[in-house]
């Protein structure tokens, strides 16, 4: 796909994704939904970045400019606008971020009726309208054209339905939060303190241009510190637009999101709660945790990396926990995509409910050491299919045998080969991404810092 990567379409805010582009697929969106039946709603949301206020108002110009009705949430969370979709029957949301990049990007996630990410099919028609192909929306006229309204009302609504997934009081507990001076910022601060938290915060404060810089989930050794000074139980960060979530223990130590599935996992197969006892992961989850789940009798399946695989597999295979090493985590009872608050307060219910340290309750997983470097490449295919790419990759594989595995997989979102060894040991790891790398770099796919 041209535009369009798997989590939406990303790029340098004004340069690569301009307010041409939003307007573009406001009108493809606010005419695809329409059937001559009902008053098309679509309800927009958008982090921190500066940028944001410019795609939020080309995508409403263009959605109104079809006939269709907009409802603007402003600064929420992904998660938030696939939960409205869902119980205020809106026809489809739009969430405007970039994640975990730095705030001069920016990006238009677009999410179904269904509250998840839109079908690819659907994408194709937009970026051929984009350059000049294709079908073109009719502009509405008259009293069809569309409306804006304001809906960060809504925002107060997702909250409380937060708080409803939670069993059990945090009274006592101290939780250290890292909003990634991003979406989260204030709504899980709130929400942790009105379930008796003491909560101690730090990436609070988005300027528009501060969004990820030196905190979230990306930098994590920021409030690995924090916790530590504040002699906290638990820590969580959040990236950007808080669809994602990776934790820190009472010793300061990593959780990551194969420990998150871990402990969610075995307190759900012990509450009867995890269907067909089985966990739905990446090809990117770490070997310790699958012995981990051998040990705990549970089973497990594997998906290309991208929390819409691991949503569609959970999906048809009546699944109800998936989710990513980088914390993204579906709980399918609650949600359809990854929601970092979500993923933290579930997390919480079980150190409340089991009353000892994280550390404890995660012991059992192993992981083995594991290295990945991103390798920024002129183009992302030619490096993949070069035959001395290939041919180093498969005596890398062959070397590692049973003892580890080689992962060499594109990035969905930037020009970015990602080079993964896992192995016994990090010299192991660091000897064969090396090997590989240096490969990449003597063919002349890498572009020169």
């Amino acid at each position: 796909m041209k535009y369009f990567g798997t989590d939406g379409f990303r790029g340098e805010a004004g340069v690569t994704l301009t307010a041409e582009h939003a307007f573009k697929i406001g009108r493809y969106i606010g005419s695809h939904y329409q059937d001559g039946k009902h008053r098309v709603k679509i309800v927009i949301g958008k982090d921190t970045r500066l940028s944001g206020y410019m795609y939020e108002t080309a995508l409403a110009a263009g959605i109104t400019a079809s006939g269709a009705d907009v409802y603007e949430m402003h600064v929420t969370t992904t998660p938030s606008i696939s939960y409205f979709i869902r119980t205020d029957h809106f026809d489809a949301g739009i969430m405007i971020t970039a994640s975990h990049n730095p705030y001069m990007d920016n990006g238009i996630k677009i999410l179904n009726g269904a509250g998840e990410k839109l079908e690819e099919s659907v994408e194709l028609e937009i970026e051929d309208f984009i350059d000049g192909k294709g079908k073109v929306p009719a502009y509405a006229t008259g009293d069809a054209l569309g409306r804006c309204f304001d809906y960060t009302i809504g925002r107060e609504k997702y909250k409380q339905f937060l708080m409803d997934t939670v069993q059990h009081s945090f009274e006592g507990v101290k939780v250290c939060l890292d909003m990634a001076n991003g979406a989260s910022t204030g709504m899980a601060t709130d929400i942790f303190e009105r379930l008796g938290a003491t909560v101690y915060t730090m990436g609070d404060g988005p300027d528009g241009m501060n969004i990820n810089r030196h905190c979230g989930s990306t930098r994590l050794h920021h409030l690995q510190k924090f916790v530590l000074d504040k002699g906290a139980d638990v820590g969580f960060a959040y990236d950007g637009d808080a669809d994602r979530c990776l934790a820190v223990d009472e010793k300061g130590q990593e959780i990551t999101g194969d420990h998150i599935l871990y402990l969610c996992g075995l307190h759900m197969k012990e509450k009867g709660k995890l269907a067909k006892n089985t966990v739905v992961t990446t090809v990117m989850a770490n070997m310790g945790l699958y012995k981990a789940f051998d040990a705990a009798g549970i089973s497990y399946e594997q998906t290309p990396v991208g929390d819409k695989y691991v949503s569609a597999n959970m999906r048809d295979n009546g699944y109800v926990l998936g989710g990513e090493q980088s914390g993204h985590i579906i709980f399918q009872a609650y949600a359809t995509t990854g929601d970092g608050i979500l993923t933290s307060l579930q997390i919480m219910d079980v150190l409340c409910e089991k009353k000892q340290p994280l550390s404890e309750l995660v012991a059992e997983l192993t992981i083995y050491p594991q290295l990945l470097e991103n390798v920024r490449v002129k183009d992302k295919i030619a490096a993949r299919e070069d035959s001395e790419v290939k041919d180093a990759a498969q005596k890398v594989a062959k070397e590692l045998g049973s003892r580890g595995r080689l992962l060499l997989r594109e990035s969905g979102t930037e020009p970015l080969i990602r080079v993964m060894v896992e192995a016994e040991s990090y010299d192991l790891c660091k000897k064969y991404v090396d090997e590989i790398v240096m490969v990449l770099r003597n063919r002349g796919h890498e572009v020169p810092r």
